[in-house]
């Protein structure tokens, strides 16, 4: 902060030169206003390590990722005082999207690789993006399977009412490669934009079975069940990250990017189901 230049003026008035002082005080006083911060942040004092600055991590994740990444952002706030993460689950395609129209964010995360090729095209990300996580696809059906379904060729008997999601969101792209590896037909009675609309609309009664990741059931606890598909092995989704290119802080991005990809953020993630890249 620039020093306080102050000068006094005999200022005549009925109060003698009162006036003056009180000139010569609100000029320091305006001073010392106009060094505080423009940007609203709290800026560090000196050497004080307990004065922080407050700062916003954007995090842009496929909705399958909510509930492990959830826990990353507690983890890496313990770590950063005075930072908040904020993230924005959905579809990775739609997430895309949102960043080639101008929304601002810092990290970007999918839940595959050609999703993520895309943002590459569009000059959204720095650097190589990392694959730090892999999934695959299971049959999810409501506790009581109302509808009796076994198999995944059960999902294609007319009748059946079946979720799935669009073949634009990466969990759509695996069930059409799921279905073709699989030689099943599913007509499904709608195409969701998210895993997690697809779980939803299963866990709710509202479809008979979908087709979700592994780690989706696995959230939903005794709400669903989940039944293994043979040819899902083949059919495996690996996500990726990657710091955007025009990320407010470019370090606080990368060291979001070094949790996830690191032990501690594969440990997080082994816990919520994924497997490793």
């Amino acid at each position: 902060m620039r020093s306080l230049r102050t000068t006094s003026y005999a200022v005549r008035s009925p109060h003698g030169f009162r006036a003056a002082s009180a000139v010569v005080v609100t000029a320091a006083l305006l001073a010392l206003a106009g060094c505080t911060s423009d940007r609203g942040a709290v800026e560090p004092l000196g050497d004080d390590p307990e004065v922080t600055t407050s700062r916003d991590l954007t995090v842009f994740a496929a909705a399958s990722l909510q509930r492990p990444f959830e826990e990353l952002g507690r983890i890496f706030e313990d770590a950063h005082p005075g930072v908040t993460v904020r993230f924005s689950f959905g579809g990775s395609s739609g997430l895309v999207a949102q960043l080639a129209e101008g929304a601002p964010g810092d990290v970007l995360a999918t839940a595959n690789e050609p999703t993520m090729a895309d943002a590459v095209k569009d000059s959204l990300v720095a650097g190589d993006p990392k694959p730090f996580a892999s999934n695959t696809l299971q049959v999810v059906v409501p506790a009581d399977n109302p509808a009796g379904v076994r198999t995944l060729a059960d999902l294609a008997k007319p009748g059946t009412q079946v979720v799935l999601c669009a073949p634009a969101v990466p969990c759509g792209a695996a069930s059409a490669a799921l279905e073709k590896a699989a030689g099943v037909d599913i007509r499904p009675v709608s195409e969701e934009q998210s895993v997690t609309d697809v779980l939803g609309k299963v866990r709710s009664g509202e479809a008979d079975a979908g087709l979700v990741y592994v780690t989706d059931v696995a959230s939903a606890g005794s709400e669903v069940t989940g039944i293994d598909v043979p040819e899902a092995a083949a059919v495996v989704n690996t996500y990726p990250i990657a710091a955007l290119r025009d990320a407010a802080d470019a370090g606080l991005a990368a060291e979001f990017v070094a949790l996830v990809t690191g032990t501690e953020g594969g440990e997080v993630l082994a816990d919520a189901g994924f497997r490793a890249p």
